[in-house]
């Protein structure tokens, strides 16, 4: 199998492409940030791509983004994401798009070498793999909508048809005022963290499309 590592600590990206070379892989290319896994990609045309969450220059969610873009040029693109943060969000986001051929796991849990390459060839064929801690996130996102109200729950059904604080406050015949105080209370019962509203908003609307 032909693979593509990116992945910013120098001893990890060494360690990953010493491990699958000796399991008999080929790495074409072990990259150390977005902008190059993305040119690694299309000049190499890989079996499987191995993507760190937090890559140069912000060390947030570049390998996240660099996923994205590349389910974009190619739904079927098969990509393993490495993590070192349980993030329900991300891996959500990442099942959403293209045919399979995803995989997301926690670096800190993946001590069984053998398990961590059927991992991979799952991974290349087609399949999903999940790290469980992440489902059990997930999950736990999924029952938040469950604590909405009935009327936070019509609040945010209008939210997701794209209607605005005053066509729902008309919809509904409630003030606008009322419909800010629903909106914030379902961005605090779904987790939405610190976001600026208008990310919170789409973040709340898209918990609400996958159910």
């Amino acid at each position: 199998m032909r693979i593509v590592i990116a992945e910013d600590a120098a001893l990890l990206r060494e360690g990953l492409t010493r491990l699958l070379t000796t399991a008999g892989h080929e790495v074409v290319a072990a990259v150390s940030d977005g902008d190059t896994l993305l040119d690694a990609v299309r000049t190499h045309r890989p079996d499987l791509t191995v993507i760190d969450v937090r890559m140069p220059p912000t060390h947030t969610d570049e390998g996240i983004r660099a996923a994205h873009a590349l389910r974009l040029l190619n739904p079927a693109e098969p990509i393993l994401v490495l993590s070192q943060i349980v993030s329900g969000r991300a891996a959500a986001d990442l099942l959403t798009t293209g045919d399979g051929g995803i995989g997301y796991l926690l670096k800190d849990r993946v001590g069984d070498i053998a398990e961590f390459l059927r991992a991979l060839e799952t991974v290349a064929s087609g399949g999903e793999i999940i790290d469980p801690e992440v489902v059990r996130k997930l999950l736990r996102r999924r029952s938040s909508l469950d604590e909405l109200t009935p009327r936070e729950s019509e609040v945010l059904a209008l939210m997701a048809e794209g209607r605005t604080n005053t066509a729902i406050a008309k919809e509904l015949v409630i003030t606008d005022a009322a419909v800010a105080k629903h909106i914030n209370r379902i961005f605090a019962k779904l987790n939405l963290g610190t976001d600026d509203t208008a990310h919170k908003r789409v973040h709340a609307v898209l918990t609400y499309l996958r159910q």
